[in-house]
């Protein structure tokens, strides 16, 4: 840490681009500091990931940290698209918010398609791209080569290169670049902790910038994917984007102070200070959300007598879509149109649903009390 350079300014004629210093190599991490966020981290870590085990229905929680994830991301890149929209059909979103929109679910089908292929596929430069083709398909970044490192020259801020605040390296360095930080990831000759391993590969892909859009996305995921890939996390429940969007000024300072001043410490204080507060709110989280569960399981059984197995059903369908019309919990539950308003009526009355649109036709209904829950 203390002798680490990362990189060098190379003139490209009209303009100046940064060229990394690989990160295959051995590290040092000496610093008490680090080492002390270091064990943080891990014990906070240790914590979430028993939900993994021992939580009921994970992944139906998941698949809401997944949303919540993919619009904090996006916010980050510009995309204004709350929970609630994100939550929405298309069909129901406003037309002018439906790009926006577009590429929240473009997010999430990215993750999901990451988390499935990991299974099959190692966390490798392979499966960036396949995520990176599935994350701008069909929408405005697809005409800049979804899947394919870049062969072309981009850069960060400003109007033109000529007034860029950052340039990343020359598109010919990026396959280089990019097998180092993979030959990195799966090095095992050398020791370096997986969290700190992880906090690199982050800061290298955000520094190389091999895309020509959606570097900020990918970057972020990749966090999820290596500590499952490493088996840190049994699921992927550990999402860094809130933390990122609420410190999006000292998030982009701390990456440009890594290159111009060598500082890879206060970047991985950063970091791990980031990890330790996302997995402390994913506990928290997960906590409340097994209160109300159990609060609300037993509201209903008590309140609604024979009714109750069909509200059951339905609380398990908004466990993972907790926005909902009336034919969503027809299908659902398996009851015809009539006998769904009537539970629609049931959840209302217990302050379990919310109607939404204050309309008379096309209404829809929020578990906002498990909505919630992902916005504080």
């Amino acid at each position: 840490m203390k002798t680490f350079e990362s990189g060098q300014i190379i003139s490209q004629g009209h303009y100046k681009s940064f060229e990394p210093n690989p990160i295959n190599r051995q590290w040092l991490i000496d610093d008490p500091e680090i080492q002390s966020l270091l064990s943080q981290a891990d014990r906070q870590l240790g914590r979430l990931d028993m939900f993994s085990e021992y939580a009921p229905n994970i992944d139906l929680f998941i698949s809401m940290h997944v949303v919540k994830e993919a619009t904090k991301s996006s916010k980050i890149e510009g995309t204004q698209t709350n929970m609630e929209e994100a939550l929405l059909e298309e069909k129901d979103v406003p037309v002018e918010k439906k790009d926006d929109w577009e590429e929240v679910q473009n997010y999430i089908r990215a993750m999901n398609y990451a988390v499935e292929h990991l299974q099959e596929l190692p966390f490798s430069t392979r499966l960036i791209r396949e995520t990176h083709g599935v994350l701008l398909q069909g929408v405005r970044g697809k005409t800049k080569q979804p899947g394919q490192f870049r062969t072309s020259q981009n850069w960060i801020g400003g109007a033109a290169i000529s007034d860029a605040a950052f340039v990343p390296p020359v598109f010919t360095s990026v396959p280089t670049l990019m097998g180092d930080l993979e030959k990195f990831a799966h090095n095992t000759d050398v020791y370096v902790p997986d969290l700190i391993k992880i906090a690199i590969i982050h800061y290298q892909f955000e520094t190389i910038h091999p895309f020509l859009d959606g570097n900020g996305r990918i970057g972020r995921l990749l966090i999820p994917f290596f500590l499952v890939s490493r088996d840190i996390l049994k699921k992927p429940i550990l999402y860094m984007s809130d933390f990122l969007e609420k410190n999006r000024q000292l998030y982009y300072d701390n990456l440009m102070r890594t290159r111009t001043h060598h500082d890879i410490r206060q970047w991985l204080k950063f970091f791990l200070t980031g990890l330790i507060e996302t997995a402390k709110n994913g506990v928290n989280t997960f906590n409340a959300i097994l209160q109300l569960k159990n609060e609300t399981e037993e509201k209903v059984t008590q309140k609604l007598g024979a009714r109750a197995h069909n509200a059951q059903k339905l609380l398990n369908h908004l466990y993972a879509r907790p926005i909902i019309s009336a034919s969503h919990v027809a299908q659902a539950t398996n009851l015809s149109m009539a006998s769904a308003y009537k539970l629609i009526h049931d959840l209302e009355e217990l302050g379990i649903l919310k109607e939404l649109t204050g309309e008379k036709r096309g209404r829809l209904y929020s578990f906002e009390s498990y909505l919630n829950l992902y916005q504080r």
